[in-house]
């Protein structure tokens, strides 16, 4: 991540002139561009690692909590990368560490079962390769397509069902539409029925399934503006300006708002990272992230009942990360940084403006009136927020952290761009989807999010604790029948701590501080609200359901422990929720 990126000069959309950031190195601080590609030029002078093998993920292997907290500005810092790497003609993942101090790897480990993540270098190869596959070419022809530059193909991680010719295979499962003329949305004409699987490392299409013939929809139904023929009425101007300008002081990677103190940080495969989250002074969060989402969809229809994809785990979001530059994403005086990554062949690629910071108005947090004295007191709120935006093939995922003026952490995610569409004969969308388009149809499907909260609330040694709601029963301490209670359970042990919200008596979590009361003698504490939980209705020894098992609860607490970091397992590609490609 580049650390003198300037403030947004996009003034179109009403930010702010440049200005530079100061840069203060830390132990937390992303891999910078010279730091990856020392990393490269490590591992290909290494005799056991040449040219042919490919970088899956590059990233910062993060210092103990104890060698962070004690580091104090100036102080030499040790710098080390996890890398997983793959070879095109071999199975497996090379788990490589590799000290930038001593210039060599210091630890390897191939983990012979494991598939790398599906790589954005290898969307349009997957691409090219169907489209020149000759019994693929046929089923097209049979629909009326003769000119193959018209197919678009997005490549699916393909899960893992047991099919005799794909097991041990690093593969993708593809579907097809049809663009009409440059620039439109080809979304609006799905190639109904026909599917095809590919062998990712060779390129070579393992088997073209050609379910049915349903006519493509060639109904449009564009979004760019060049196609728009009747544009909405815009609004009159809404300007967001600070004249004495921002509230926030970015130093490096770390970040200084009101009384938060954090730092960002960006990785290939959780994109957005949040590090040391303080309030006050008081610590509340040592490490936050998004670390694991699950799309299943709900129709047993042939090709799609496969489409059960992990973002994360499968492709790393990160990568995926858009670049702010190219749209008024944000809005006002904003700060941003960019995010330097791995490519797949060893060299680095920069995504400009990956994370947008900036502050906002929050409404009204607080107000007052006094009868008696006719006397008002009101307190605006604002809040900082931290975002960037991933797309993956057709959807778009913002993902915004907000840290309020009242102290509270929020999560927000925004699902947005288009809904994977599939054909179905105009008017029988059947009951697994609604037709959103004359003979376009769009499965049910849910987006499952899971975050990993490192907490540590004024100190390490917190505990958690069960709040739910009663109705008190009638009687004796309850006369009049209207009495209700909060009860408290610490939940004591991990399987203990494997929980669901309930709504019928609120339930709610707190992380509790062991070393530090309140003014009224209670541990300090911070509240976890579930606000958006999901009921997932995979069943859960199908073979999706094995791979997300993480699912069935909405909250998993466990002791720490630095290499148990994704809910799904290390390794997701084609996995089979055995976890025997977990390393954790």
């Amino acid at each position: 991540m580049n650390v003198n990126t300037p403030i947004s000069t996009n003034a179109e959309c009403g930010c702010s002139k440049p200005s530079t950031i100061a840069a203060s190195a830390h132990p937390l601080d992303p891999l910078s561009k010279d730091e990856l590609q020392s990393v490269f030029r490590i591992i290909h002078d290494d005799a056991a690692f040449g040219k042919d093998f490919c970088f899956e993920t590059v990233e910062l292997l993060e210092p103990a909590k104890e060698l962070v907290r004690s580091f104090r500005q100036g102080d030499p810092i040790s710098r080390q990368a996890r890398v997983n790497l793959f070879r095109i003609g071999r199975d497996g993942v090379w788990r490589l560490i590799v000290s930038l101090d001593e210039n060599k790897i210091v630890k390897s480990e191939h983990i012979a079962s494991a598939k790398p993540m599906i790589q954005l270098e290898q969307f349009t190869a997957i691409e090219d390769a169907v489209r020149e596959a000759p019994d693929f070419i046929a089923a097209c022809r049979r629909r009326g397509i003769d000119d193959m530059s018209q197919v678009c193909i997005d490549p699916w991680s393909a899960g893992n069902f047991g099919v005799p010719d794909e097991e041990g295979r690093f593969i993708a499962h593809v579907f097809a539409w049809l663009r009409l003329r440059e620039n439109e949305n080809f979304y609006a004409h799905p190639i109904g029925g026909l599917n095809a699987v590919v062998d990712i490392k060779t390129n070579r299409v393992l088997r073209v399934d050609d379910h049915e013939i349903i006519p493509i929809p060639m109904k449009e139904a564009n979004y760019e503006a060049e196609f728009v023929k009747e544009p909405r009425q815009p609004y009159k101007p809404l300007n967001i300006t600070q004249p004495e300008g921002v509230s926030f002081k970015l130093d490096g990677h770390q970040l200084s708002w009101d009384k938060w103190t954090f730092r960002v940080g960006f990785n290939a495969r959780e994109g957005l990272t949040l590090h040391e989250i303080s309030y006050d002074g008081r610590p509340v969060v040592y490490r936050a992230s998004l670390v694991e989402m699950v799309v299943p969809y709900g129709t047993p229809d042939r090709g799609h009942f496969r489409k059960n994809v992990f973002d994360i785990g499968e492709y790393g979001i990160g990568k995926l990360a858009n670049s702010l530059k190219l749209g008024c994403d944000c809005l006002g005086a904003i700060q941003y940084l960019d995010a330097n990554l791995a490519t797949m062949t060893g060299d680095v690629v920069t995504i400009e403006n990956a994370i947008c910071m900036h502050e906002e108005d929050a409404g009204l947090l607080w107000k007052h009136w006094d009868f008696r004295s006719n006397h008002v007191e009101s307190r605006r709120a604002r809040k900082f927020v931290v975002s960037c935006i991933c797309t993956v093939a057709n959807y778009e995922y913002g993902i915004f952290w907000y840290l309020h003026t009242d102290g509270s952490i929020e999560l927000e995610l925004k699902a947005t761009g288009i809904i994977n569409t599939t054909a179905c004969h105009p008017g029988k969308p059947g009951r697994y989807g609604k037709e959103v388009s004359p003979g376009v149809l769009g499965h049910i499907h849910q987006h499952v999010f899971c975050a990993r909260l490192d907490m540590s609330v004024d100190g390490d040694r917190n505990s958690v604790v069960e709040l739910n709601t009663y109705a008190a029963p009638e009687g004796p301490d309850n006369p009049h029948g209207n009495a209700f209670y909060e009860e408290e359970t610490v939940l004591a042990s991990e399987l203990q701590a494997c929980r669901r919200v309930n709504l019928e008596t609120h339930r709610v979590w707190k992380i509790a501080s062991a070393d530090r009361k309140n003014h009224v003698g209670e541990p300090t504490a911070y509240k976890l609200e579930a606000t958006h939980p999901v009921t997932p209705y995979v069943a859960a020894h199908s073979p999706s359901g094995r791979r997300s098992t993480f699912t069935s609860n909405h909250l998993w607490v466990t002791a720490f422990d630095p290499e148990e970091r994704y809910p799904a397992g290390e390794y997701m590609n084609h996995s089979d929720g055995s976890g025997e490609s977990r390393t954790s």
